[in-house]
């Protein structure tokens, strides 16, 4: 909503000295933004004296202290907050996705990687191809670079991915970058040779857990065993190798992730304690996406959310009430929203960015060499759609990735500023587009962000968090700020110091 309302038949003028605002209606009161990100609640009596071009005298201050007044604003200031925010743009691809198999030994009814049966060894990603993919992604103009091993299931093809770690370090010599290493695992394949070499290389893990025991089984199948059993196991050896180490458990311990399908709605409260009682620090809870398999089995995963909205709701009331208790435990959707709200920074979360990281930010490099300006890409190549193919690594440069006329258009169609819906949203300075998803649901890169699931989440999620706000308790408001604290990871880098 802008000043473009009806008042009383008359068409409203805004204060002459107010800077452009968006409003939107939260409680009783009226939530302002500005472009910088500023925020402020108006009272409905306020905002209609400004709307008929007056700024009530007892909310000049509030206005000028938090920069919506042009007379009082401190342009230099702005200036650098805006270029501090969006420092990534003068970064290039930091996250390096590499899918080293498409092979898995679990079945899963959401999957997104379009997993290949254990006898596809076709699948798997050569030394070859591996050390192509670490060339490029040196390449980057990013001083930090990560390479992120991905399958399928990457403990199936360990010793290219273990390759791959040796070259990348002695490569890295030469460019002299903060290079990490992460990988994403059922866990099921690991044992005590494996988490050695990979503690070692300081690798971080993450896995994924999908809640108690039963509907993780149900969601997440491993022939002839348990996966929530083998996942638990390793989860527990791993985070007892980092306390071995001598490192914080707070800080470091096995990430782990949520798909939240249309049976796991209906476990908020479960789901947020399972994560806790295994020492999880952190938890994200994502809605279903509509890539790879899982758009196949939408019949089953899928829902309407609005009822994923009540979903979140409920799970993160249990997560501050656990946070009132003592308990340490974060929302990752909301804070990354609230680094931005409170904090004033921007996560440099890819998918929530603005322009987003496809391709700019991120590159996602296939078992067979094919290159895509985002992993979502990669997922939609895989059910037969090459919208995101930009390059292989045995003829691509680096430069020619970043000019490719598909990451152009991947940067236009994500701007915030050039979305007519976007442009006018509350939202926008703390918001960003992920312009797959409006391809894959939408049919076009430029989406109609009025009719994409992805934005009601995104925009259900942070009107919970203004209500927060608002009601201004204060134990809720620390609980939240607290989760806007960028913490120490140093301990998963090889700088070029160390090297």
């Amino acid at each position: 909503m802008t000043f473009d309302l009806a008042l009383n038949g008359a068409r409203p003028q805004a204060p002459s000295d107010l800077v452009p605002v968006r409003l939107r209606p939260i409680g009783d009161d009226v939530l302002l933004t500005n472009e910088w990100g500023d925020w402020v609640f108006v009272a409905r009596p306020q905002l209609t004296a400004m709307m008929r071009g007056e700024i009530p005298v007892d909310l000049q201050e509030q206005l000028a202290g938090r920069n919506f007044l042009r007379s009082r604003l401190d342009i230099e200031a702005v200036s650098k907050r805006v270029r501090q925010k969006r420092r990534f743009l003068d970064y290039g691809p930091n996250l390096h996705i590499l899918v080293v198999t498409l092979r898995c030994n679990e079945t899963c009814v959401y999957c997104h990687a379009s997993r290949a049966n254990m006898e596809a060894v076709h699948t798997d990603m050569t030394p070859e191809i591996g050390e192509r993919c670490v060339d490029l992604a040196l390449q980057s103009t990013s001083p930090g670079v990560t390479i992120e091993f991905q399958g399928g299931e990457p403990l199936v093809n360990f010793p290219v991915m273990r390759h791959v770690i040796e070259y990348a370090l002695a490569r890295n010599r030469a460019y002299g970058k903060d290079l990490g290493f992460t990988m994403v695992s059922n866990l099921a394949l690991m044992d005590e040779e494996k988490l050695s070499y990979l503690t070692e290389k300081r690798v971080q893990i993450c896995t994924s857990i999908d809640g108690p025991e039963a509907l993780h089984n149900k969601q997440r199948i491993l022939a002839g065993g348990s996966s929530h059993r083998e996942a638990i196991r390793w989860i527990e050896r791993i985070n007892k190798r980092y306390v071995d180490l001598g490192l914080d458990p707070t800080l470091y311990h096995v990430e782990a992730l949520l798909t939240t399908t249309r049976e796991a709605l209906k476990y908020p409260r479960e789901i947020v304690d399972a994560y806790v009682n295994l020492g999880c620090r952190a938890i994200f809870l994502r809605p279903v996406d509509p890539f790879g398999f899982a758009g196949r089995t939408a019949q089953i995963v899928e829902y309407d959310r609005t009822a994923f909205h009540d979903f979140y709701r409920a799970a993160v009331e249990h997560i501050l009430d656990l946070n009132r208790k003592g308990v340490q435990v974060l929302e990752r959707y909301a804070a990354i929203f609230l680094t931005k709200i409170l904090g004033d920074d921007d996560p440099n979360f890819l998918d929530i960015r603005s322009p987003s990281g496809s391709g700019i930010g991120a590159l996602a490099y296939n078992y067979d060499g094919k290159i895509f300006s985002s992993d979502e890409g990669r997922m939609l190549h895989e059910t037969g759609d090459d919208a995101f193919l930009i390059g292989d690594v045995r003829t691509a440069s680096y430069r020619g990735l970043m000019k490719h006329e598909t990451v152009r258009a991947l940067v236009m169609s994500s701007i915030r500023e050039v979305q007519p819906d976007c442009v006018n949203c509350t939202y926008a300075p703390y918001c960003g587009i992920q312009p797959e998803h409006s391809y894959r649901t939408q049919g076009t890169i430029f989406g109609r962000m009025r009719e994409s699931t992805l934005c009601s989440v995104h925009k259900r999620i942070q009107d919970y968090l203004f209500e927060k706000l608002r009601a201004n308790d204060a134990q809720t408001v620390e609980i939240l700020r607290r989760w806007t604290t960028v913490r120490e990871r140093s301990h998963f880098l090889h700088t070029p110091a160390a090297s």
